[in-house]
Protein backbone atom coordinates (compact mmCIF):
# COMPACT_ATOMS: atom_id res chain seq x y z
CA UNK A 1 0.00 0.00 0.00
CA UNK A 2 1.26 3.70 -0.66
CA UNK A 3 -0.58 5.56 1.58
CA UNK A 4 -2.44 4.90 5.42
CA UNK A 5 -5.95 3.08 5.17
CA UNK A 6 -8.42 5.35 6.33
CA UNK A 7 -11.71 3.36 5.99
CA UNK A 8 -11.52 0.37 8.83
CA UNK A 9 -13.41 -2.47 9.49
CA UNK A 10 -12.33 -4.67 12.65
CA UNK A 11 -13.96 -8.00 12.86
CA UNK A 12 -11.66 -8.86 15.95
CA UNK A 13 -12.50 -7.01 19.85
CA UNK A 14 -8.07 -7.10 20.08
CA UNK A 15 -7.99 -5.26 16.66
CA UNK A 16 -10.24 -2.75 17.32
CA UNK A 17 -9.56 -2.21 20.87
CA UNK A 18 -5.37 -1.83 19.18
CA UNK A 19 -7.11 0.92 16.77
CA UNK A 20 -8.74 2.87 19.29
CA UNK A 21 -5.52 2.80 21.50
CA UNK A 22 -3.79 4.15 18.33
CA UNK A 23 -6.25 6.72 17.93
CA UNK A 24 -8.16 5.88 15.11
CA UNK A 25 -11.57 6.33 16.11
CA UNK A 26 -12.53 8.81 13.14
CA UNK A 27 -11.03 6.12 10.68
CA UNK A 28 -13.08 2.78 12.07
CA UNK A 29 -16.38 2.78 10.19
CA UNK A 30 -17.60 -1.14 11.60
CA UNK A 31 -16.87 -3.60 14.04
CA UNK A 32 -17.63 -7.02 14.47
CA UNK A 33 -21.28 -8.06 16.23
CA UNK A 34 -19.38 -9.40 19.42
CA UNK A 35 -17.60 -5.74 20.58
CA UNK A 36 -17.48 -4.90 24.40
CA UNK A 37 -14.49 -2.76 24.48
CA UNK A 38 -14.49 0.11 24.38
CA UNK A 39 -17.50 1.71 24.86
CA UNK A 40 -17.28 3.41 21.96
CA UNK A 41 -17.05 0.88 19.69
CA UNK A 42 -20.35 -0.52 20.62
CA UNK A 43 -21.70 2.86 19.06
CA UNK A 44 -20.39 1.74 15.34
CA UNK A 45 -22.02 -0.38 12.69
CA UNK A 46 -21.99 -4.32 13.56
CA UNK A 47 -20.76 -6.67 10.20
CA UNK A 48 -20.40 -10.38 10.34
CA UNK A 49 -18.33 -12.81 7.80
CA UNK A 50 -21.55 -14.09 7.21
CA UNK A 51 -23.17 -10.64 5.75
CA UNK A 52 -21.90 -11.02 2.22
CA UNK A 53 -20.08 -8.80 -0.04
CA UNK A 54 -22.28 -6.32 -0.61
CA UNK A 55 -23.01 -5.19 3.16
CA UNK A 56 -19.12 -4.92 3.07
CA UNK A 57 -19.24 -2.87 -0.15
CA UNK A 58 -21.77 -0.44 0.65
CA UNK A 59 -19.77 0.29 3.57
CA UNK A 60 -16.71 1.49 1.15
CA UNK A 61 -13.79 0.47 3.51
CA UNK A 62 -10.49 0.02 2.12
CA UNK A 63 -9.37 -2.08 4.90
CA UNK A 64 -10.67 -4.80 6.74
CA UNK A 65 -9.15 -6.51 9.66
CA UNK A 66 -9.57 -10.57 10.13
CA UNK A 67 -8.26 -13.14 12.40
CA UNK A 68 -6.39 -16.30 10.68
CA UNK A 69 -9.67 -18.54 11.84
CA UNK A 70 -11.64 -16.06 9.86
CA UNK A 71 -9.63 -16.08 6.81
CA UNK A 72 -9.65 -19.62 6.98
CA UNK A 73 -13.41 -20.33 7.13
CA UNK A 74 -14.30 -17.27 4.83
CA UNK A 75 -11.74 -17.59 2.05
CA UNK A 76 -14.75 -16.51 -0.81
CA UNK A 77 -15.90 -13.38 0.86
CA UNK A 78 -12.28 -12.18 1.53
CA UNK A 79 -11.50 -13.22 -2.23
CA UNK A 80 -14.35 -11.44 -3.37
CA UNK A 81 -14.22 -8.42 -1.31
CA UNK A 82 -10.31 -8.28 -2.84
CA UNK A 83 -11.19 -8.39 -6.36
CA UNK A 84 -13.56 -5.15 -5.57
CA UNK A 85 -10.52 -3.29 -4.21
CA UNK A 86 -10.32 -4.02 -0.49
CA UNK A 87 -7.48 -4.99 0.84
CA UNK A 88 -8.17 -7.92 3.96
CA UNK A 89 -5.30 -8.25 6.65
CA UNK A 90 -5.47 -11.18 8.93
CA UNK A 91 -3.51 -10.93 11.95
CA UNK A 92 -3.37 -12.69 15.74
CA UNK A 93 -0.16 -12.68 17.30
CA UNK A 94 0.26 -15.77 20.47
CA UNK A 95 3.34 -14.30 22.08
CA UNK A 96 4.04 -10.92 23.98
CA UNK A 97 6.72 -10.42 20.88
CA UNK A 98 4.74 -11.16 18.52
CA UNK A 99 2.52 -8.90 20.08
CA UNK A 100 4.87 -5.75 19.73
CA UNK A 101 5.23 -6.54 15.70
CA UNK A 102 1.43 -7.16 15.63
CA UNK A 103 0.79 -3.55 17.01
CA UNK A 104 3.62 -1.84 14.61
CA UNK A 105 1.86 -3.61 11.87
CA UNK A 106 -1.39 -1.74 12.94
CA UNK A 107 0.67 1.30 13.23
CA UNK A 108 2.32 0.87 9.68
CA UNK A 109 -1.26 0.01 8.15
CA UNK A 110 -2.60 3.02 9.73
CA UNK A 111 0.05 5.47 9.64
CA UNK A 112 0.66 5.95 13.77
CA UNK A 113 3.97 3.69 13.66
CA UNK A 114 5.03 6.49 16.41
CA UNK A 115 2.04 5.79 18.16
CA UNK A 116 2.45 2.07 18.32
CA UNK A 117 5.97 2.74 19.70
CA UNK A 118 4.42 4.82 21.90
CA UNK A 119 1.91 1.54 23.20
CA UNK A 120 5.16 -0.59 23.22
CA UNK A 121 7.32 1.92 25.46
CA UNK A 122 3.51 1.93 27.76
CA UNK A 123 3.30 -1.97 28.00
CA UNK A 124 7.25 -2.21 29.12
CA UNK A 125 6.88 0.43 31.53
CA UNK A 126 4.00 -1.26 33.13
CA UNK A 127 5.65 -4.86 33.10
CA UNK A 128 8.34 -2.87 34.67
CA UNK A 129 6.20 -2.10 37.80
CA UNK A 130 4.87 -5.24 38.42
CA UNK A 131 8.31 -6.67 37.91
CA UNK A 132 9.56 -3.77 41.03
CA UNK A 133 6.46 -4.94 42.84
CA UNK A 134 7.42 -8.80 42.66
CA UNK A 135 10.84 -8.07 43.51
CA UNK A 136 9.47 -7.79 47.97
CA UNK A 137 8.03 -11.13 47.48
CA UNK A 138 10.10 -14.06 47.93
CA UNK A 139 10.17 -16.63 45.61
CA UNK A 140 9.36 -19.10 48.00
CA UNK A 141 6.53 -16.93 49.15
CA UNK A 142 4.96 -17.24 45.64
CA UNK A 143 2.24 -19.35 45.37
CA UNK A 144 1.73 -22.62 42.84
CA UNK A 145 -0.87 -21.55 40.43
CA UNK A 146 -3.17 -23.93 37.72
CA UNK A 147 -4.57 -21.43 34.91
CA UNK A 148 -7.21 -23.37 34.04
CA UNK A 149 -8.32 -22.48 30.03
CA UNK A 150 -10.93 -24.69 28.88
CA UNK A 151 -12.65 -26.35 31.57
CA UNK A 152 -14.61 -29.30 30.33
CA UNK A 153 -10.89 -30.24 28.91
CA UNK A 154 -9.12 -29.58 32.15
CA UNK A 155 -6.80 -27.79 29.46
CA UNK A 156 -4.61 -25.37 30.48
CA UNK A 157 -2.03 -23.01 28.21
CA UNK A 158 1.24 -23.44 26.93
CA UNK A 159 4.38 -22.32 27.76
CA UNK A 160 4.84 -18.71 26.06
CA UNK A 161 1.73 -18.04 25.53
CA UNK A 162 0.53 -14.63 26.86
CA UNK A 163 -2.09 -16.02 30.14
CA UNK A 164 1.16 -17.32 31.44
CA UNK A 165 3.17 -14.05 30.89
CA UNK A 166 0.70 -12.35 33.15
CA UNK A 167 0.81 -15.12 35.55
CA UNK A 168 4.30 -15.31 35.67
CA UNK A 169 4.83 -11.14 35.81
CA UNK A 170 1.49 -11.59 38.73
CA UNK A 171 3.93 -13.46 41.23
CA UNK A 172 2.04 -17.36 40.36
CA UNK A 173 4.19 -20.62 39.46
CA UNK A 174 2.60 -22.63 37.04
CA UNK A 175 2.08 -26.32 38.34
CA UNK A 176 1.51 -27.18 34.63
CA UNK A 177 4.61 -26.52 32.88
CA UNK A 178 4.60 -29.23 31.86
CA UNK A 179 1.41 -28.97 29.47
CA UNK A 180 2.14 -29.34 25.39
CA UNK A 181 0.56 -27.12 23.31
CA UNK A 182 -2.76 -28.43 20.95
CA UNK A 183 -2.64 -27.67 17.24
CA UNK A 184 -0.12 -24.83 17.42
CA UNK A 185 -2.74 -22.67 19.95
CA UNK A 186 -2.18 -20.99 23.38
CA UNK A 187 -4.21 -23.98 24.45
CA UNK A 188 -2.72 -27.15 26.00
CA UNK A 189 -4.53 -30.13 27.06
CA UNK A 190 -3.89 -31.26 30.67
CA UNK A 191 -6.51 -34.25 31.61
CA UNK A 192 -8.25 -34.44 34.43
CA UNK A 193 -5.90 -37.28 36.21
CA UNK A 194 -2.62 -35.54 35.56
CA UNK A 195 -4.18 -32.29 36.81
CA UNK A 196 -5.28 -33.81 40.24
CA UNK A 197 -2.16 -35.62 40.30
CA UNK A 198 -0.76 -31.61 40.89
CA UNK A 199 -3.65 -31.10 43.12
CA UNK A 200 -1.69 -30.60 46.73
CA UNK A 201 0.72 -27.89 44.72
CA UNK A 202 -2.24 -25.71 43.63
CA UNK A 203 -2.24 -23.35 45.76
CA UNK A 204 -4.66 -20.91 43.63
CA UNK A 205 -6.89 -22.05 40.94
CA UNK A 206 -7.08 -19.70 38.58
CA UNK A 207 -9.75 -19.48 35.24
CA UNK A 208 -10.14 -17.23 32.05
CA UNK A 209 -13.64 -16.76 31.65
CA UNK A 210 -15.40 -15.53 29.07
CA UNK A 211 -16.85 -16.70 25.21
CA UNK A 212 -14.50 -19.23 25.26
CA UNK A 213 -14.58 -21.08 28.32
CA UNK A 214 -18.17 -19.76 29.87
CA UNK A 215 -17.69 -21.60 33.44
CA UNK A 216 -18.07 -20.53 36.95
CA UNK A 217 -16.67 -20.96 40.67
CA UNK A 218 -19.40 -23.44 41.41
CA UNK A 219 -18.00 -25.52 37.87
CA UNK A 220 -15.03 -26.26 39.04
CA UNK A 221 -15.13 -26.90 42.78
CA UNK A 222 -18.42 -29.53 42.21
CA UNK A 223 -15.92 -31.05 39.49
CA UNK A 224 -15.36 -34.53 39.87
CA UNK A 225 -12.58 -35.18 42.56
CA UNK A 226 -12.11 -31.66 42.93
CA UNK A 227 -11.97 -31.73 46.77
CA UNK A 228 -8.06 -33.27 46.15
CA UNK A 229 -6.78 -29.77 44.94
CA UNK A 230 -5.87 -27.71 47.66
CA UNK A 231 -7.34 -24.32 46.15
CA UNK A 232 -10.77 -26.21 46.38
CA UNK A 233 -10.46 -27.17 49.96
CA UNK A 234 -8.79 -23.62 51.00
CA UNK A 235 -11.35 -21.60 48.56
CA UNK A 236 -9.07 -19.94 46.22
CA UNK A 237 -10.68 -20.48 43.10
CA UNK A 238 -11.28 -17.46 41.10
CA UNK A 239 -12.37 -16.34 37.76
CA UNK A 240 -10.63 -13.73 35.78
CA UNK A 241 -11.59 -12.00 32.27
CA UNK A 242 -10.23 -13.92 29.34
CA UNK A 243 -9.92 -9.94 27.79
CA UNK A 244 -7.36 -9.23 30.43
CA UNK A 245 -5.42 -12.15 30.09
CA UNK A 246 -5.58 -13.76 26.34
CA UNK A 247 -6.17 -10.72 24.21
CA UNK A 248 -3.05 -8.76 22.53
CA UNK A 249 -3.56 -5.72 23.90
CA UNK A 250 -2.87 -2.90 26.62
CA UNK A 251 -5.57 -3.85 28.75
CA UNK A 252 -2.85 -7.62 29.72
CA UNK A 253 -1.13 -5.09 32.50
CA UNK A 254 -4.29 -4.65 33.77
CA UNK A 255 -4.66 -8.12 33.86
CA UNK A 256 -1.01 -8.94 35.35
CA UNK A 257 -2.60 -6.01 38.33
CA UNK A 258 -5.95 -8.06 38.44
CA UNK A 259 -4.22 -11.39 39.09
CA UNK A 260 -1.71 -9.83 41.49
CA UNK A 261 -4.15 -9.02 43.61
CA UNK A 262 -5.61 -12.83 43.88
CA UNK A 263 -2.38 -14.41 44.28
CA UNK A 264 -1.27 -11.71 46.73
CA UNK A 265 -3.98 -10.40 49.13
Amino acid sequence: FDKPFTRIISLYGAHTENLFSLGLEEQIIGVSTSEDYPAAALNRPAFNARDGVEKFLAAKPDLILVRPMHMRAYAGLWNALARHGVTVVSLQPESIEAMFGYWRTLGALTGRQIKAEDMIENFRDGVRRAEDRLATIPVEERPGVFFESIHRKSATFSLGSMPLFVLEKAGGINVAADARPRHGTNIAGYGLERLLNKGSKIDVYLAQRGTMNDVTVKDIVGSPAASRIKAVLTRNVFLVDEHLVSRPTLRLIEGIDTVFQLLHP
